[in-house]
């Protein structure tokens, strides 16, 4: 008669599926794959080499020249798709860059695109902080406050986005990636692109997009002009509930796909709008999450490899369909390697 397990005997043991690397592989329930991926890319206007981004070791403000190489390269290591960012020589008040088909961002999509073909799904950043001289996602009118500082116009940055939206869409963009946070612009970009005859044309929506410090590098990396914060249009990183309402806003005015941003720190907001998004769900792993890895790995206090991995690993676990990451070529090559096995070939 078999004797029942004592306490230092136990009868169940989960260990069990975790003794080989077979078994660990086989048994996993989140894997990574390189069509997961998608790279966030910074095009320069004016530049006849890449720029390094200091804060950002490893990302570079492009050259067109250097942007078609990278393309090629993000091609063929299988990644899903690019995110673009211009970096214009000249802003303004009103972004003006933004919607001239001659401007930076429009003339890099027309790039890829002809680049690129199919092989990548190019996507345009639909916002307004690169192009204007005040370094906000729209324009701004004088406050209502006789001591305020001016003040975001929220339904006069729709027009502008209706405009830029057509500027994209016509320059080729394939997914139109609306980050400015304004209230009602999945519904007015939407109605622009039908109008236009641009019904194809789908919409990522950056819906829970949080007012947040680890966007730092990224300043630099667009060289932001911005002087203050956008927490008035921006959500506050306190609020769950307010991204999940945000995301349900988007959805029931069209949006295609739906972004929660930054990743590593709202996977709780993540994995409630997975549990409740009809559409695809998205998340960005973002220029401060990418930088503190780059420095932690460049002090030897982590395993770069690891890590990188680990952490959008994470993002895709809570709940995202597609992690938009500055690692993901070289991620997507180091998932592309076969893993090394032992034992006889099979005759």
């Amino acid at each position: 008669m078999t004797e029942l397990p004592d306490s230092l005997h136990p009868l169940v043991r989960p260990r069990r599926l975790r003794t080989t690397p077979g078994l660990r592989r086989v048994v996993a329930e989140t894997r990574l794959h390189p069509a997961d991926l998608v790279l966030p890319m910074f095009v320069r206007e004016g530049a006849t080499e890449p720029v390094e981004i200091a804060s950002m070791p490893g990302v570079v403000q492009h050259s067109l020249d250097s942007f078609k190489a990278a393309l090629v390269e993000a091609a063929e290591a299988g990644i899903g798709g690019v995110m673009l960012f211009g970096v214009p020589e000249k802003k303004d008040a009103v972004g003006s860059g933004a919607v001239d088909p001659k401007g930076i961002l429009n003339v890099a999509t027309r790039t890829a695109v002809a680049t690129a073909g199919d092989a990548l799904v190019i996507q345009t950043d639909l916002c307004l902080d690169e192009f204007t001289d005040h370094g906000h996602c729209g324009v701004l009118r004088p406050s209502k406050s006789l001591k305020g500082a001016p003040e975001v116009d929220n339904d006069a940055t729709l027009e502008v986005y209706r405009q830029m939206g057509l500027a994209q869409a016509e320059a080729g963009s394939h997914l139109l990636g609306l980050s400015g946070m304004m209230d009602g612009q999945v519904a007015a970009v939407r109605n622009a692109l039908d109008g236009g005859g641009y019904e194809n044309t789908p919409i990522l929506a950056y819906s829970a997009k949080y007012a947040s410090a680890f966007y730092g590098p990224f300043r630099e990396a667009v060289q932001s002009s911005l002087v203050g914060d956008r927490r008035t249009y921006q959500l506050d990183p306190a609020n769950a509930r307010e991204g999940l309402r945000e995301v349900e806003i988007d959805i029931a005015e069209g949006a295609d796909i739906v972004m929660v941003k930054p990743a590593g720190g709202y996977l709780d907001v993540l994995a409630e709008t997975a549990s409740i998004s009809s559409v695809p769900v998205w998340a960005y792993q973002v220029s401060g999450e990418y930088s503190m890895i780059e420095a932690a790995a460049a002090n030897g206090w982590i395993d770069r490899e690891r890590a990188i991995h680990e952490s959008v690993l994470s993002i895709r676990r809570a709940g995202a369909d597609v992690v938009l990451t500055y690692f993901a070529v070289e991620l997507a090559h180091s998932l592309r390697v076969p893993a090394r096995r032992t034992g006889r070939r099979a005759k």
